[in-house]
Order: C-alpha cells, then sequence, then structure tokens
C-alpha cells in the first residue's frame, strides 16, 4: 500500500518491558494495551508481552477484552469501564475481571447470579481524587461491607488512579496514596479477601516507586515514550513505533512561492518540494507544521506550510529526495530519530494524544 506506515518493532518492545522489570523487581506488571495498544495493535502487542511472561493485562471496553481472548490471550484481563448489565454475563464466560464502580454495580452482579449462577471476577475501584470513576472515598467502609456479606460477587482486587503521578509536584499523588492505604486498613480490619491491590501507573513507578503494592499498571512506558517531562527519564526506552510516509513527488520551485492552505508558508530561496502521502486523516499532528519537521536520511527538514488531510509538503532545501522513498515523521528509524515527546512538547500536545491518533489509512507492519 501506498502511504504512511506505522512500523511496530515487536523487539523494542520486549526490551522496554524487560526495562521496566529491571526497575520495578519483582512486583507484577499489568500491561495496558487500551486503544489498540495506545495505537501499536493490541493482538499484536498482547501477544509478544504473554510470550514474555505478562500474567495480566487491561484494556477499557468488553470488545477489547473479548478481541484479545479470540486471539489467544489466556492471561488475566481488567477492563477499565463502568460495569454495565449488557456485558456481564459475557465477561463471565469469557473470563473476563470486572471493574466494579459504583454501589448499583453489586445489585447487577447479584442478579447475574441468580439468573445464571456465574460469577465474574471483579476489582474494585476508590475514587481517592481523580474526581471520575470510582467508589467515593467515603464509602468505603459500607461498600466493603457489603460485599463481604456478597458471596455470590468474586472480589480479587481493589484499587485507585493517580490524577498527578506524572507531575514534578507529589503532594497531591501522596495526598491520594495515603487515603488509599485508609482504605486498605479498612480492609485489613475487616479481615476483606484480597488478591492484588494496584495503584501506581507509569508516572508512579518513576515518580513514586513506595507505592507499588500487589501489583503495577504500565502503559505508555512500554511503547517507549515518557508520559511527561516531569518524571526521570533514567530508563533505556526505545520508541516502539516508526512512523512514516512515501514521498510521492518532488520539484523545484523558485524563491517567493507560497506553499499550502492559506499561503502561510512562502520558500527563502529557490528549493525542492516533497509532498509526502500522509495528513492529519492519518493522525499526523496538523499543529506540528509551525516550526516541525520529518528526518530523511538523518537530516531534519522543515514542514512547509500547514498540512492537509490526506498530505503534507516537506522543503528539502537543495537535497533532491528519492520519490518512493520515505520520510520519518515519528519515532526511530534508518532515517534518524524524532521522539513523540519532542513533537509533543513543541505542540503542547501528550504522547498519549500522539500515539492513539495514528490511524486512517496508516498500515501497521509489525516486525520483530
Amino acid at each position: 500500500m501506498i502511504g504512511p506506515k506505522a512500523i511496530i518493532h515487536l523487539d523494542r518492545l520486549k526490551h522496554n518491558y524487560q526495562q521496566i522489570k529491571k526497575h520495578v523487581g519483582d512486583v507484577p506488571l499489568m500491561t495496558v494495551v487500551k486503544a489498540n495498544a495506545y495505537g501499536h495493535g493490541a493482538v499484536p502487542i498482547a501477544k509478544t508481552l504473554q510470550n514474555e511472561g505478562v500474567k495480566f493485562f487491561a484494556v477499557f471496553t468488553i470488545e477489547e477484552a473479548i478481541e484479545l481472548r479470540r486471539n489467544g490471550i489466556n492471561a488475566e484481563i481488567l477492563i477499565f469501564s463502568r460495569m454495565n448489565q449488557e456485558f456481564v454475563e459475557q465477561a463471565a464466560d469469557f473470563k473476563i475481571t470486572l471493574n466494579l464502580s459504583q454501589k448499583e454495580d453489586i445489585d447487577i452482579l447479584q442478579k447475574l447470579f441468580l439468573k445464571t449462577h456465574k460469577r465474574p471476577k471483579i476489582h474494585i475501584k476508590f475514587d481517592t481524587g481523580m474526581s471520575r470513576l470510582g467508589i467515593s472515598y467515603e464509602y468505603a467502609e459500607s461498600i466493603l461491607k457489603d460485599l463481604m456479606y456478597s458471596p455470590e460477587i468474586e472480589c480479587e482486587g481493589i484499587y485507585s488512579h493517580f490524577a498527578t503521578a506524572d507531575e514534578g509536584d507529589q503532594s497531591y499523588a501522596k495526598w491520594q496514596f495515603e487515603r488509599f492505604n485508609e482504605i486498605l486498613k479498612i480492609a485489613e480490619k475487616k479481615e476483606f479477601p484480597l488478591k492484588y491491590r494496584h495503584f501506581s501507573n507509569s508516572g508512579a513507578i518513576l515518580n513514586l516507586p513506595e507505592t507499588k503494592l500487589d501489583m503495577m499498571r504500565v502503559g505508555m512506558l512500554l511503547y517507549g515514550a515518557y508520559p511527561s517531562d516531569e518524571v526521570p527519564q533514567i530508563l533505556d526506552l526505545k520508541p516502539v513505533m516508526e512512523f512514516v510516509a512515501p514521498i510521492v513527488t518532488v520539484r523545484r520551485v523558485p524563491k517567493g512561492t507560497f506553499i499550502s492552505y492559506g499561503g502561510k508558508y512562502k520558500t527563502e530561496s529557490d528549493t525542492n518540494l516533497g509532498v509526502i502521502q500522509c495528513g492529519f486523516a492519518d493522525g499526523f499532528p496538523r499543529p506540528w507544521y509551525v516550526n516541525g519537521h520529518v528526518m530523511y536520511k538523518g537530516k531534519p527538514y522543515k514542514i512547509a506550510g500547514r498540512v492537509c488531510m490526506d498530505q503534507l509538503t516537506v522543503d528539502f532545501g537543495n537535497a533532491v529526495p528519492k520519490v518512493g522513498d520515505n520520510v520519518l515523521l515519528m519515532g526511530e528509524g534508518q532515517d534518524g530519530t524524532l521522539r513523540a515527546e519532542e513533537i509533543g512538547k513543541k505542540i503542547n500536545a501528550t504522547t498519549y494524544q500522539l500515539f492513539t491518533a495514528i490511524g486512517g489509512r496508516t498500515e501497521r507492519i509489525f516486525m520483530e
């Protein structure tokens, strides 16, 4: 296919996983592969990680979990979305762990048991300060009491989510962790059986190692990027995705030529322009055109003018690129390195946004 390609280097994924494992020690990792593994391809990513020894995955929807099951992932899978009575029976059938985040979820599980005698595993999510999904911190004792007297519900874990773990000021995150510890004390006092207690995410793995508990959730670090520039960049991470696109035409234009929509870019001298077959519909970050560049044969070349839906233009100066060659849009490859963190910092976007946006007509190629 002529067009953009996301080359997924599975050997780099393995490298990153081993780097993280070495950093956290013997604490099990729950690897997060939601949103198509952050744009990298959930099934091949999960298969590779399972072969590396991963025992627990996390996704957001029931559909994502079932896709993994149908493609040979037999490890534990937790879904983060709000529980819904429409899919709880499916979750039980596919041995998928559910997120109990509201008191009403208990009724859903009890009705399922009365009707089918099926008991999907659950993890209780508590809201300790994110103010999103989760049982309110204040109701921890009453919820745990209700679950103690609900043998038809199989509770295996308890968790929460940091709001600021990847930021420089850790005071709020530490306050959240204190609240979570208070909930754990209540559970311990009630002799509430728990197999897993987890709170840490990629930011906490680097900023708050004391929050490791029984398991740590890891997402962005697996894919070779840091969650922010406010975490210690101490791991030898390799970008798993190499985002490239082909040069489809090259022509010489004179000084003073206006390029692309709005005529916002004007050539400063006679130059060679290359048209790249990739646009914002394929996930290329449009704001990057202002001061951005691509890499070709180890050198950076400016993006010339606004990125279009299907194409973008590059000012190659006196270099003469070859039609059919690829340019590097993001990642690391034979044309050089252009990290997602660098692009994100310049356009005020996160690496999460950049990776998950890549789609449209982008072909994914998986390489060992």
